[in-house]
C-alpha cells in the first residue's frame, strides 16, 4: 500500500489506466457520441423529409448545436464560478440537448401518421364508393385529393406525382407505406397491390380494412382512457422535485444553495436527476401499450 501511495507510481500507473482505457474503448465512446449528436441530426433530417418538408443540413446541425452545446454553455455560466456544480449540470443541459430536438420531431411524425390512419377510414370509404361508380383507384385516389385535407391529400397527390412522372403505381403506394410505416397504410398498400394483379372486389377489401381500423381505433381509445391516470401520475411524480426545488429558490435561496455549493448535495443532485429519469422512462414503458 506504501508503494502505491507513492505518487512518482500512482501517477505513472494513472497515466497507463487512462491509456489502456482510451485504447480499448475510443472507437466505442466515439460512435456513441456521434449517434447522439450528428447521428441525432441524420435521423431529424430523415423524419422531416418523410413529412415532405425540404431542410437544409446545415441549418439543422446549427440548431442542434445551439440546443446542446449553446444552452450547456450558458448554464455553465450562469453556475460561474461553481465549475463543478456548472459542468454536472451543463453536461446534463448538453445532453438533453441532443435528444430535445429528435424528441419533438418524432413526436409531430408520429401525430401526423395517426392523423393519416384516421383520416383512412373517410378516404377509403370515399376511394371504395368511387370504385362502386366505376373508377379506378388512383381516380378514387385523386378524388380523396380534392375533398380532405392533409396528411392524406398531401400523400395521395405524392402518389399520383409520382405516377405522373413515370413511377407505377405499385412503386408509388410502396413509397407511401414506407413514409407511413403504419400496419393500417401496409394493408391498405398490400391489398391495392395484390388485387391489382389477382383481381379482385377492391370496394368490399376497402370497407373491411375501414371496418378494422376502425375496431383499432377503438381498442386504442380504450387503453388510453385506461391509462391515462398512471401517465400523469408519472408526469407529477417526475416534476415535483423539480418544482420544489424552484419554490425553494424562490422563498429561501440560503436553504437551497448547499445543493449546489458543496460536493455532497451535488453528488445528490446527481443520483436524484439519474433516478427521475430514470423513473420517467419506467414508468413511460409500462403505461404504454401497443396494439
Amino acid at each position: 500500500m506504501k508503494f502505491l501511495a507513492n505518487e512518482w507510481v500512482l501517477v505513472p500507473l494513472f497515466g497507463l489506466c487512462v491509456f489502456v482505457f482510451v485504447m480499448l474503448w475510443s472507437d466505442k465512446a466515439i460512435a456513441w457520441l456521434h449517434k447522439r449528436s450528428l447521428g441525432q441530426r441524420d435521423e431529424v433530417i430523415r423524419l422531416l423529409r418523410l413529412m415532405g418538408n425540404d431542410v437544409e443540413e446545415k441549418k439543422v446541425t446549427i440548431l442542434i448545436l445551439l440546443m446542446s452545446f449553446g444552452i450547456g454553455a450558458l448554464v455553465f455560466l450562469a453556475l460561474w464560478p461553481s465549475v463543478l456544480a456548472g459542468g454536472i449540470l451543463g453536461a446534463s443541459v448538453t445532453i438533453a440537448g441532443w435528444q430535445l430536438p429528435l424528441l419533438l420531431v418524432r413526436m409531430v411524425y408520429e401525430k401526423r401518421c395517426s392523423q393519416f390512419t384516421d383520416q383512412m377510414v373517410d378516404g377509403l370509404t370515399i376511394m371504395a364508393n368511387g370504385i362502386k361508380a366505376g373508377s379506378n383507384p388512383q381516380e378514387s385516389m385523386k378524388r380523396v385529393v380534392e375533398i380532405m385535407g392533409s396528411p392524406i391529400s398531401q400523400e395521395f397527390s405524392q402518389v399520383l406525382y409520382q405516377m405522373q412522372v413515370g413511377d407505377s403505381f405499385e412503386s408509388a403506394l410502396n413509397d407511401l407505406g414506407s413514409r407511413i410505416p403504419r400496419p393500417d397504410v401496409q394493408m391498405f398498400v398490400t391489398s391495392i397491390n395484390i388485387l391489382k394483379e389477382t383481381g379482385g372486389n377492391l370496394a368490399e377489401t376497402f370497407q373491411t380494412i375501414v371496418t378494422v381500423i376502425r375496431e383499432r381505433q377503438k381498442v386504442e381509445k380504450k387503453i388510453q382512457a385506461l391509462t391515462a391516470q398512471g401517465l400523469m401520475q408519472g408526469i407529477i411524480v417526475t416534476m415535483i422535485p423539480f418544482i420544489l426545488m424552484v419554490v425553494f429558490l424562490v422563498i429561501d435561496p440560503s436553504f437551497i444553495k448547499p445543493m449546489f455549493s458543496t460536493t455532497l448535495g451535488l453528488v445528490l443532485l446527481f443520483v436524484m436527476l439519474a433516478l427521475q429519469i430514470i423513473g420517467g422512462v419506467v414508468i413511460k414503458k409500462l403505461v404504454t401499450i401497443k396494439v
